[in-house]
């Protein structure tokens, strides 16, 4: 029931729903359309085991590499319930959804010097980013150079080196067993 059908004075009723009523009356809809998600898709290895926070909420903690091999300082990492992380098809990796206008909160552990004992003093450190952001973070592995891929280019280093062949001292390595 519309609320200008009801026993309702017109004053007790705001002007925006007064006018989406009679637009409605008149045929015309409103598209409010779906929220955009992210969909994020990443290898099994980086989800922690479950645990329960302080507040009795199960939550998993998802660990994003460094995007530069050279970086050697630890992961960043989030934390989210384990039933937004879905398992894909085939079973080798996960994937989750979140809103594409939200906002992740990543930490990372960072070293601040040593104490009197020698033992290194760590604290954590904070950015927000956005869902785009933590996709492009998450999925870095696909840009970087495969391992197969160095493999071929340091045999085919090997190869141009004269009077070594890599097929020769694949032999000998197999003698020697």
């Amino acid at each position: 029931m519309m609320a200008n059908e009801k026993n309702v004075m017109p004053a007790d009723v705001p002007d925006f729903v007064m006018e989406a009523e009679a637009a409605m009356a008149a045929g015309e809809f409103f598209d409010v359309g779906a929220e955009q998600e992210v969909t994020i898709k990443f290898g099994k290895g980086l989800m922690g085991e479950p645990f329960t926070s302080k507040n009795g909420k199960e939550l998993v903690e998802i660990r994003i590499p460094n995007a530069d091999p050279s970086d050697s300082r630890p992961w960043e990492s989030f934390v989210i319930s384990p039933k937004m992380v879905h398992e894909n098809q085939f079973g080798k990796g996960l994937w989750m959804k979140l809103p594409e206008a939200g906002k992740t909160r990543l930490a990372r552990n960072v070293s601040t010097g040593k104490d009197e004992n020698g033992k290194y003093i760590w604290k954590i450190e904070y950015r927000t980013i956005s869902n785009g952001e933590l996709k492009a973070l998450l999925e870095a592995y696909k840009t970087r150079e495969s391992v197969l891929g160095k493999l071929s280019e340091k045999k085919e280093a090997a190869a141009a080196v004269p009077g070594k062949s890599v097929k020769s001292q694949a032999k000998k390595q197999e003698e020697a067993l």
